[in-house]
């Protein structure tokens, strides 16, 4: 079997590697998407090849389940699952984010206020420990690897295979854009429309303190017409435009992805429309800013700090009080806002975080993207990152953190981390989670 073969080069490899006793990091065929940093020490450590996982292994349609290696990414996968009326639960929005890099990390996305992140519908796992051994994780066995991975961004293992749900689509996207101006209102909105599910998609845009979009989305089988945001149109900016809209289903999916939400506004002529018309192929789309991101990282290294680039999950409580906050402080637009219902808070929180969160499993994911970060006086990351642990939230670690080690492990569980540690790195190969986002402070 072709999987197998590439499981036992992987397997070859890591006890190759295992010789040194050093960390490793890993080549994949898809670009990470976590914010390039030019001092981190990954650039130097030996890697394990990984860009070969790249297969979906079995579509099953009776039973609405898919099979595939972790390197696929969502853009590959609707373009085999959707022919058989099938998506996944949760489609993260840019196009060349990977299967096992959305359960490594955290990906959400307008389906996750009705199902959760993607890992939320992953039913099974294959593992490679460092010792070279060939895990495999459900909920009934080696659950303790199964519900750590999340969130565990490559330290726990190497995911080389995913079982996971599929539900039932249509071709074809409605949107309906819900205008309001002022939080409140927008608040109330929010939680009425998720809390009556009948919509497939839920989520939003504030354009400013004045201007906030409720984004709701029904699959459908016809449409009038079809809009196209791969190219010279621009997503975020038809939301200000149109009270109604409608995409192809794969077009709805990764709307964002073009602009990368709206970080090639930080480049004024990468919206310009003859610039996206000629030239949009080379420097357009999420992997295109990405790999650019990484060339560049070097003269990006001559910035005081990294720009803003993080999602954080607010518990819905809170969701006004840290809104009210970030507008007096940060006052950074456009702002994504993804509604993210929590099936349970993941074993990967501690439990003294867990008693701060509360019986709440609600979340408002509010996504900052692309804020710039100088000020001499003023560290914003530093200020997000407090007001959300002081709001009972979580920040993703994609982009800079600036945690003390306390802090760190009072958000996340740490004994259960350390337990599940031993038993896939014996040969401490995979890094510690903290060490891997905290390779220097400035």
């Amino acid at each position: 079997m072709i999987h197998e073969k590439k499981i036992h080069s992987i397997i070859d490899q890591v006890l190759n590697v295992a010789k040194d006793k050093k960390p490793i990091a890993f080549n994949k065929k898809s670009v990470p998407h976590l914010v390039p940093d030019p001092k981190n020490p990954r650039y130097k450590k030996k890697k394990i090849d990984l860009s070969t996982l790249t297969d979906i292994l079995e579509i099953d349609v009776k039973n609405k389940t898919c099979t595939a290696e972790s390197g696929v990414t969502f853009f590959d996968l609707v373009n085999e699952t959707l022919p058989y009326g099938l998506v996944p639960m949760t489609v993260p929005e840019l196009k060349g984010i990977t299967i096992g890099g959305a359960v490594s990390g955290c990906s959400i996305e307008s389906m996750s206020y009705k199902s959760g992140g993607f890992h939320d519908s992953c039913i099974a796992y294959e593992v490679i420990s460092s010792d070279g051994t060939l895990l495999n994780c459900t909920h009934e066995n080696n659950s303790d690897v199964f519900e750590m991975i999340h969130g565990s961004y490559g330290t726990l293992g190497i995911l080389t295979k995913l079982t996971f749900k599929l539900i039932q689509a249509k071709p074809y996207v409605k949107m309906t854009n819900l205008i309001c101006d002022n939080i409140i209102d927008y608040n109330r909105y929010l939680n009425q429309h998720c809390a009556q599910k009948t919509h497939d998609f839920v989520d939003g845009i504030v354009y400013d303190k004045n201007h906030f979009v409720l984004c709701l989305g029904n699959m459908v089988d016809e449409a009038p017409y079809t809009s196209s945001y791969d190219r010279e149109h621009i997503y975020y900016k038809s939301v200000v435009e149109k009270i109604e809209d409608y995409m192809t289903t794969q077009q709805y999916f990764f709307r964002y992805d073009t602009e990368c939400h709206w970080v090639t506004k930080q480049v004024p002529f990468f919206e310009n429309k003859f610039f996206r018309k000629t030239m949009g192929s080379h420097f357009l789309g999420s992997t295109n800013l990405i790999k650019w991101s990484k060339r560049l990282r070097h003269i990006y290294g001559l910035k005081k700090r990294q720009d803003l680039v993080v999602d954080v999950f607010i518990p819905s409580y809170n969701f006004i009080n840290f809104y009210e906050w970030y507008e007096k402080t940060l006052n950074f637009y456009p702002l994504w806002i993804v509604p993210y219902k929590m099936p349970q808070i993941y074993p990967w929180v501690s439990p003294e975080h867990k008693n701060r969160i509360g019986k709440e499993s609600f979340f408002i994911d509010c996504a900052v993207y692309g804020m710039k970060n100088n000020d001499t006086h003023v560290d914003y990351s530093k200020l997000l990152e407090d007001k959300v642990f002081e709001l009972n939230g979580v920040k993703t670690l994609i982009g800079r953190n600036d945690y003390s080690e306390n802090r760190f492990w009072e958000i996340y569980n740490k004994p259960l981390y350390d337990t599940v540690k031993e038993k896939v790195d014996p040969n401490h190969l995979f890094e510690n989670v903290y060490k891997k986002f905290h390779p220097h402070r400035d």
